[in-house]
This record gives structure tokens, C-alpha cells and sequence, in this order.
């Protein structure tokens, strides 16, 4: 077995084959607007509350932001969500964060991931100015009003409280659920 890290009964390649086939049923270009998005998931109608969140995934998964989603990018992010290790789940929300991608996260750049996601999860614990204050209060080693990829992955893995928070408000698995299991119909 070996270098083979496969594990029995966890083999994607079904799960795969069905993803691709529904795919390229629905977007014979293989690039996927937003409106194709919502239509592969069998989310058109939503209420507003309910687009505004699938835009906001559709963007998360837009890896290189050209307006469209490949076939790579929708498999990697459904993977990175389902099988991702946190490290690299961390890493995917760096770059998330880093809106300028200049490889620091600013308390502004923070702020406004926060509220959009809060807006759309409705995790209302804290508010976004609170949740922005203490993750630079505790993980911005050097106080210098950035954080780098190392200040936040050490950061958010010191502290298992932030750790919980960040996977609790960023949680993508309700829309995988629906991705998996076709379209909720009560809402």
C-alpha cells in the first residue's frame, strides 16, 4: 500500500465522476458563470439573504477571480472544505483576507471579510469590530497592524478559542450539504 494514500471506502472517484458529469451537463464551456452556479445546484429562487450567500461562496470558490469557476476550482475548494488538514484550510482563508493580495492581512481587510460573512451566516456572538479587535489583539505578534500568513496560522492555532471561532464563521459545509444533497426545499 505504501505510497498509496488512499483509503478504502473514501474513494473520491465516484463522488468525482458524478460532480463532472453534472459539470459539464450544465456548463458544456467548462466555465461557470454565477447565474450557471445556481442553476448546477439547483438554487435559483433563493430569497435574498439566501444569493447574497451564494454569490459570496460562488466568489470564494472564483480561486483566480476571473468571474468563472473551472472544473479544478470547484473540486479543489469542495475538497479543501471536506478533506482539507486546518493548515491549509488557514492558508485558503488568508488569501481570502488578503483582498489587496499583498500577503498581509489589515484590520480593514479583516473587518469587511467579517461583516460580509456575518451578514450571510447571521453569527452574531460578536460584532465584526469586536471579532477584528482581539484576533490583531491576540495574534499580531509585532503590533504593527498586519498580519502575515505566519502571524496568522501559529496565531490561530495557539488559540483554540479563535481556532473555534474561525471554522464556526466561516463554515462552508452547509452549502456542500446542499451541493451533496440537492436543494433544501424547507427553509
Amino acid at each position: 500500500m505504501g505510497a498509496n494514500e488512499s483509503l478504502p471506502g473514501n474513494d473520491p472517484v465516484p463522488e468525482m465522476h458524478h460532480y463532472y458529469s453534472k459539470f459539464m451537463r450544465e456548463c458544456p464551456s467548462g466555465q461557470l458563470s454565477l447565474h450557471e452556479f445556481k442553476k448546477l445546484l439547483g438554487l435559483q429562487g433563493l430569497d435574498p439573504q439566501g444569493d447574497v450567500y451564494i454569490k459570496r461562496v460562488f466568489d470564494i470558490f472564483d480561486l483566480n477571480q476571473d468571474g468563472f469557476i473551472d472544473f479544478l476550482e470547484f473540486i479543489a475548494a469542495i475538497n479543501l472544505v471536506i478533506r482539507g488538514k486546518i493548515d491549509q484550510k488557514l492558508k485558503w482563508y488568508f488569501k481570502l483576507y488578503d483582498a489587496d493580495g499583498n500577503g498581509c492581512i489589515d484590520k480593514k481587510e479583516l473587518l469587511s471579510i467579517f461583516t460580509a460573512i456575518q451578514a450571510i451566516n447571521g453569527y452574531t456572538d460578536m460584532t465584526a469590530e469586536e471579532f477584528t479587535n482581539m484576533i490583531f489583539q491576540k495574534i499580531d505578534v509585532n503590533n504593527d497592524g498586519e498580519l502575515t500568513l505566519e502571524e496568522f496560522i501559529n496565531g490561530v492555532e495557539k488559540h483554540e478559542d479563535l481556532m473555534e471561532l474561525i471554522t464556526k464563521s466561516f463554515d462552508l459545509s452547509n452549502v456542500l450539504k446542499v451541493i451533496q444533497n440537492g436543494r433544501r426545499h424547507s427553509i
